[in-house]
């Protein structure tokens, strides 16, 4: 009689563990799998902490570069211009903004009502690119186009902001044909909209039609 019990245990004992081998298998792969996950996870926090840390001495250099170009105007009594490289050029540096914006008369880079340079070659934004290339590598630019209030005559473009946004557009491609990467520049046109004399002077007007060139330091 015992024996047939013992026997009778054995067969359900059988029974149960084959019956639990699937749940076990389970659970492993369960495991496997969120190891793996856990793993990946690490992977990734590791790439991101490292990639934040990149980022912080990023930012800890360009404020050492702003706070520098600062001290040469403040204690060297240098031009913006001259701090900044832009030699020659009506130049403004705005630390809190972090940007350094050199501003070209349209009339040095195009005929009125034109979109097109004066002549192929433009040494003013060659020698704008070239400073872009040796100082400010790998900085944001923005060229922005600004005209006066007068409407347009005789000319292709809608109206002062699409002749703005072309004006813009062609100094910005020439940098970009002369080495300056294309992902590193935005252009924009304004048209009338942020004039920085008084329209109702020829003078003023004169100063409006201009194209900006913004270099974003941080």
């Amino acid at each position: 009689m015992r024996t047939a019990n013992k026997k009778t245990i054995a067969l359900l004992i059988s029974v149960v563990s084959i019956a639990l081998l699937p749940g076990c298998t389970d659970w492993q792969k369960k495991y496997e799998y969120l190891d793996v996950e856990n793993q990946n996870l690490k992977g990734r926090f590791e790439r991101l902490q490292a990639e934040s840390n990149q980022y912080a001495q990023r930012i800890s250099q360009d404020q050492q570069t702003i706070d520098e170009l600062q001290r040469q105007i403040d204690e060297l009594n240098k031009t913006p211009a001259q701090a900044t490289g832009f030699e020659g050029y009506d130049v403004a540096f705005d630390p809190s903004a972090g940007t350094i914006t050199v501003t070209l008369a349209n009339a040095i880079l195009f005929d009125s009502g034109k979109a097109t340079l004066k002549k192929a070659t433009s040494a003013e934004l060659d020698h704008i690119r070239s400073v872009l290339r040796s100082k400010y590598a790998g900085k944001e630019v923005d060229v922005v186009g600004h005209t006066d209030t007068d409407p347009i005559k005789k000319s292709p473009w809608d109206d002062n902001w699409e002749l703005s946004a072309q004006r813009a557009l062609t100094v910005a491609r020439y940098l970009i044909k002369r080495g300056i990467p294309e992902g590193q520049i935005r252009a924009s046109g304004c048209g009338p909209a942020r004039p920085i004399a008084s329209n109702a002077t020829a003078s003023g007007k004169a100063k409006n039609r201009r194209v900006e060139i913004i270099v974003h330091m941080r």
